[in-house]
Parts: structure tokens; sequence; C-alpha cells
């Protein structure tokens, strides 16, 4: 599939394809027959070849996050460049690419910060489901079909700004490679980047997803001497086990919450918690699992729309640390890439996240999957 040829020629014809439209939440997708316009100045059209299947897009199906309808879903994509608009100039008709949720503008102050990556090109906290010219490129039905995040990867084709693009590995596997535009860096950034770490450690993970794998994968690679991972699903506790979890909880079958059983079983908390359900009930009992003194709690799920997150304020004046970070606080495009290059030369080997596979036309199928929560990443082949 990755072999198909791709036009050269200048975007100026709009391209008929198929796309997974959700035109409401709590109904499944419908797979229609869509136009996509041609690429606008600083525009790629990209031929989507993979797209991995996120908790934010279950959520928003469920009508947890809202989002603007009828959508095109899907921000965890690879693929290659179909044509290109006027004036881009870091990717070209032909290349392997991985799209973007959050963009690299280069410019704005979040980009040029050393430890910025909430470019305002691209509100991902509320999204608008428009291009930045306040447009939409899809088109189903007579009716203008909106955007998520700027990606839209449940969709054969799709127009993306460049500054949301990034080139990658000309041999990389585009089947294996799509989770690095959220579930990797967002795990592993937590780890490295927001987190840090330390040898030694002892770390709570709450949800065994991909994500969550990807931290626990981090957290070994960081050198913890303990990693406690927590979930309801124990098919998921296997897989951790493999990935270097050395302690499985299901919180119902534990006689108390699951935040006074990990402070009991570490002697007074963990040194890091990591949050990748998207609750906030988890959410506190993740950031009430944290040492008193020095413990650092990362919140990594998205809560519901309009959630508010309650806890003791005195908690944190002993010292607990509670901290976000969006895609793992990289910079997209200059550094997820590496991240492709990285596991290219066998640095690390994340395909293990991957559990199933679904050609596109059974998205539904995948998300009945996703939502039993016996999966760790669900990818679509196009």
């Amino acid at each position: 599939m990755e072999q198909d040829k791709v036009s050269t020629e200048k975007p100026s014809k709009v391209i008929t394809c198929r796309a997974a439209i959700a035109w409401t939440a709590n109904a499944p997708l419908s797979i229609e027959e869509v136009e996509v316009d041609p690429p606008k100045p600083g525009e790629v059209r990209i031929k989507i070849v993979s797209s991995g299947l996120c908790g934010t897009d279950k959520h928003i199906l469920e009508g947890k996050d809202k989002v603007p309808f009828p959508a095109i879903l899907g921000h965890e994509g690879a693929g290659i460049v179909e044509s290109i608009g006027e004036g881009v100039t870091t990717v070209q008709p032909g290349d392997k690419v991985l799209l973007f949720p959050l963009p690299e503008c280069g410019e704005c102050r979040y980009c040029l910060h050393p430890k910025g990556n909430m470019c305002v090109k691209e509100n991902v906290l509320s999204p608008t489901g428009l291009m930045l010219d306040g447009t939409s490129r899809f088109t189903c039905r007579g009716r203008k079909i909106y955007h998520l995040y700027g990606t839209s990867t449940f969709s054969e084709y799709t127009v993306v700004h460049e500054i949301a693009v990034g080139k990658i590995d000309a041999a990389a596997p585009l089947d294996k490679v799509c989770i690095m535009s959220c579930a990797v860096p967002t795990g592993f950034g937590a780890v490295f980047n927001t987190a840090r770490v330390t040898p030694g450690s002892t770390c709570v993970i709450f949800g065994l997803g991909g994500i969550g794998s990807a931290v626990v994968m981090g957290c070994k690679a960081s050198g913890a001497s303990r990693i406690i991972g927590v979930d309801i699903v124990e098919d998921k506790f296997p897989q951790a086990r493999a990935l270097g979890v050395t302690d499985c909880l299901n919180p119902r079958n534990l006689k108390g919450p699951v935040q006074e059983v990990v402070v009991e079983m570490t002697g007074g908390g963990a040194d890091f918690a990591f949050e990748a359900v998207g609750l906030t009930d988890t959410m506190v009992a993740a950031f009430e699992s944290c040492h008193v003194s020095y413990g650092v709690c990362v919140i990594i799920g998205v809560a519901p729309s309009d959630s508010k997150l309650s806890f003791d304020p005195l908690m944190l004046l002993p010292g607990r640390t509670l901290k976000g970070g969006t895609l793992g606080e990289y910079k997209t495009r200059s550094r997820i890439p590496k991240l492709v290059t990285d596991y290219m030369q066998r640095k690390f080997n994340t395909d293990s996240l991957i559990t199933h596979q679904f050609p596109f036309e059974k998205i539904n199928k995948a998300f009945e999957l996703f939502r039993s929560e016996h999966c760790i990443r669900c990818v679509l082949l196009f």
C-alpha cells in the first residue's frame, strides 16, 4: 500500500475519496464519499496510509470532549504527501510524513521558548474544527465537514498546514510509526521531558493503554527500579509486565482506595505518578499516590469538557508537584521525526504497543474493540 504512486502535479483538482464522518456524538461513524479541496498556500494534501485510534477520539465520539460536528476525526496519522500549496518548502510530493495535532510554527513565543510546545496556531484545548483561514477543506453531501486539530486522519486524503507535518525516514514502515504522532511522544515525553524520571525511582502509571504503555517503556529506560501499573482490565497486565511493570494493581480488587495501597506498598508514596486515563478521579488518585514531600504527578489524559479537578490544597504545601504536558512537551516538527530515526536505528522498539490492526472500512469494529479496553493500540490501514 505504501508503494502506491502519488501525483506530483500541482494541486489543482478536488479529490473525491472515502472518509469516516462523525455526524454527531454517540453514534457510529459513517463511511462516506467526501470532496477534499486542493491545499492552499502553506498547506499540504496527504494520502493517509495508517492512523491510530486514540482515547481522545473515543472521548469525542462518546460526547465527553466537545468538538464541532459533523467532523472527520483522527489525529495519529502517517502518510505520503500528494501535493503541496504555494510556499511550502519542507516537504515535497512523495515524502513520507507524520501529521501532528500540535503544530510548530517556529515563530510564536511558545515555539521560540526552549521549553514551550503549545503553538498558538492550533488550539487543541478548544478546537474550532477549521483551518487557520477559518474554512474547511472537506465537503460531503453539499455540507461543510469540520476538521479535528487540523489533521483529520480518518480520511483517505486530508489537508494539513505545513507547520503540522514532519518528514520522516523514507524507509519507515508507516503502519508502525503512525503512533509516533501521538502515543509514543506523549508517553516518552511525560517521562523524559515533564517528570524527568531518575534512576532507582519508584513510578506508578494509571492506565495501561497505548500512552500508559509508552510511559512504562520510558520509566524502564530511565532506570526506575519499581514500576507499578494500575488498570481495571487485567488482560493488559501480561503485556505491561513484559514492558517493565513490576507490580500490577486492579483498583476494583483492592480493599481500599488505590492511592492508599500505593502509598503503603511504597513506604510513603511514589516518586513519580502518571495519569493516562483522562478521568478526574484517577487524576486525584495519581496525585495522592505521590510521596508527600517530593512526589511528582504528571497529568497526561484529557478529561471530559468542563471537568473540574478538586483536591485539598494542603497536599501541595509539603512539596508535591502536579504537572501537565501535551504531546510530551516535544516540539513536534523539529523533534518527533528524530524519534522515528531512533526507532529505525533500533534504539527502541514500540511495535508491541500495536496489538490490533484493521482495514479502514472496519473503523467502527475497531472502536468497539477499543472501547472494550482489551487492546493497547489499534491501527487503521488504508
